[in-house]
């Protein structure tokens, strides 16, 4: 599990763990606690191209239905199957064992990545 404040954020509540040209993206604990009880999780393909700020995935709850967002534009190159399979995951360990998506980029030139306190100070206002 990826320790909070080695992660990236953005402001539509999803960490990345940045390794070179590759993430690892998930939604926060604050995220899946808003949503409720994960019952659904839609992810895309591998090799999938996603350009920022498009929907790329769906997160269903008993509450409501949050979406997942392309941060950068990016190739999906794994997805979490588990998490597909047992959706609760991403409630039960959001920065460990619930991770969504990886993807390599090839820049961050423009996206707008949040640290620990700049996010929680998002959420708590």
């Amino acid at each position: 599990m990826a320790h909070e404040a080695n992660l990236k954020y953005t402001s539509d509540h999803e960490w990345l763990d940045i390794d070179g040209n590759t993430a690892t993206i998930g939604i926060t604990a604050f995220a899946a606690d808003q949503l409720g009880d994960v019952v659904f999780v839609e992810l895309p393909s591998v090799d999938d191209a996603v350009e920022a700020g498009t929907v790329v995935g769906e997160i269903e709850s008993t509450k409501s239905v949050g979406e997942l967002f392309a941060p950068m534009n990016a190739t999906i190159t794994a997805v979490n199957d588990a998490v597909v399979d047992a959706p609760e995951l991403v409630n039960s360990d959001p920065l460990g064992d619930g991770w969504l998506i990886k993807v390599s980029f090839d820049s961050l030139d423009g996206v707008e990545l949040l640290s620990l306190d700049e996010y929680n100070a998002l959420v708590t206002k």
